[in-house]
């Protein structure tokens, strides 16, 4: 089965007295259960794209595992919606610290493990990136016009790990929160270096959000959209540049200014 990230959906439009019937772009919302090392662990819902990606970087967000080498197999049966995870070295706490689960799409409580393994994974910054006002505009316009999903559906979340000058690698989600595990398993993957990389995140600044880019490792995240005031105390104390509202030719910048050159401040 070849799966995809939108549906097509018979749809009635209507604008005032006119209505026409058509056919509509729907975003695909995918259960998938992960079965590690022959136990059942959890159940996500997401978007049924870079699920290999999405399984390696779910597993080092929850400190499962720490790199790619931590995996003895990995196989996804698409038809029944499981993954299969062996690790190289068998651990007990990622089954007894949590109890099976379902995962919502959504963000904050409905992830029931929400702080359980962060101490453990997020890490503070200490990046020397540095951008432009103008820079962090520019990565902002090309997420948004990265994605054909979102633009099909407008019911997808964008996030890309970039440079000061380009887009390395764009990932989609219904759920915010599974877009960046797509990066940290792209990430992974490639073994790619975070330090001096810049997250493009088209959602919320939310505390999980936040908590995600400290676990990816970069030490800036752009958005389009609000941060929350526990996102930004989080990404001041772990030494992350905040930027949100970047619409247009506008932003603000909210934590660890001096990144971004051309504002004023030195510290948040």
């Amino acid at each position: 089965m070849s799966l995809e990230s939108t549906t097509n959906w018979r749809t009635w439009k209507i604008d005032g007295d006119a209505a026409a019937e058509t056919d509509d772009d729907i975003a695909a919302e995918y259960p998938l259960t992960f079965q590690l090392d022959g136990e059942e662990f959890a159940t996500i819902v997401c978007s049924p794209s870079a699920l290999e990606e999405m399984a390696v970087g779910f597993l080092a967000s929850e400190g499962v595992i720490r790199t790619i080498d931590d995996i003895a197999s990995l196989r996804i049966d698409e038809d029944r919606g499981y993954i299969y995870a062996e690790l190289r070295h068998k651990q007990s706490t990622a089954k007894t610290n949590v109890s099976k689960r379902f995962i919502g799409s959504c963000c904050g409580k409905s992830r029931q493990f929400y702080f359980m393994n962060d101490v453990q994974t997020a890490r503070t910054s200490t990046s020397r990136i540095q951008v432009t006002a103008g820079e962090a505009i520019r990565l902002m316009r090309m997420l948004q016009q990265s994605s054909a999903e979102f633009q099909a559906t407008g019911g997808l979340h964008n996030a890309a790990i970039c440079t000061a000058d380009s887009l390395l690698a764009v990932r989609a989600d219904i759920g915010r929160h599974n877009a960046l595990d797509k990066l940290l398993g792209y990430c992974l993957h490639n073994r790619v270096r975070t330090a001096d990389l810049i997250i493009a995140f088209s959602g919320r600044l939310s505390s999980e959000v936040i908590l995600k880019a400290a676990k990816i490792g970069v030490g800036m995240i752009l958005s389009k959209s609000a941060p929350t005031d526990l996102a930004l105390q989080l990404a001041h104390d772990l030494g992350i540049t905040s930027a949100g509202f970047i619409r247009g030719e506008k932003m603000n910048v909210y934590t660890h200014p001096q990144r971004i050159m051309g504002s004023s401040a030195s510290s948040s």
